[in-house]
């Protein structure tokens, strides 16, 4: 089951399901409510919650078990959420390039949680450009954190990408003793942003592969991306 990160929807996994089907895996990829083919749907009171269920009523309606459960992105900590309510249906909780939440009980994972420059500069392009409640992926961060999606992938993406509603963003999640329990996985991005010397060295609680690659390697590394979720799986 592949969760899509901001701006995203279950179209951005298009390649990597192609590849996954291939090789005899069933494949669920969603898209969250508020952005993809249910941005339809998208108004200021979509939060974590409402994600949350997306992936918990796929899980529960499609009587899905032995999952492998891909979150990338802020949707690490979706995903860590829908572990933790159904640890039982979970073979390995996946984050890829993602919010990787930590054993605590206390609220984590919000945008009261990062620095306070970041949290300025996100929310005033809210105000400016997002009516005051969605995001928009700029053409300045596509080519921060995902400098090696080029030419016609790039044209691709910014023709599918949709507003994130904020609040996604910003509300934290917290997880009970169940999560301490399920089995984790981690795929890393060498250009996504993140320091990822600085997390391996701090050390991650199950096996991780390192891709070089941007924030979106299901975009232009899908060969990648799967042998490494399927190496660590």
């Amino acid at each position: 089951m592949l969760v899509p990160g901001a701006w995203m929807g279950a179209w951005a996994w298009g390649r990597v399901t192609q590849i996954l089907q291939e090789e005899g895996h069933t494949t669920f990829p969603l898209t969250l409510t508020g952005m993809g083919d249910r941005s339809h749907l998208a108004n200021p009171q979509i939060g974590v919650e409402t994600a949350i269920r997306d992936v918990l009523n796929a899980i529960l309606y499609e009587d899905l078990d032995h999952i492998v459960l891909v979150g990338h992105s802020f949707a690490g900590k979706v995903v860590a959420v829908v572990a933790d309510r159904e640890p039982d249906r979970i073979d390995t909780l996946l984050f890829l390039d993602a919010i990787r939440p930590d054993k605590v009980r206390t609220p984590q994972g919000g945008m009261a949680d990062w620095p306070e420059s970041e949290r300025d500069g996100i929310m005033g392009e809210v105000r400016e450009k997002g009516d005051g409640w969605k995001f928009p992926l700029s053409d300045e961060l596509l080519g921060s954190i995902g400098p090696d999606i080029l030419g016609a992938d790039r044209d691709w993406m910014l023709s599918k990408v949709t507003p994130l509603p904020i609040r996604l963003f910003e509300d934290p999640v917290v997880l009970s003793e169940n999560y301490d329990g399920v089995k984790r996985a981690y795929v890393l991005c060498t250009k996504g942003g993140d320091d990822v010397a600085a997390i391996v060295k701090q050390g991650l609680d199950g096996e991780y592969r390192i891709l070089d690659s941007g924030h979106w390697p299901m975009i232009n590394k899908p060969a990648e991306l799967v042998n490494a979720i399927l190496e660590i799986t």
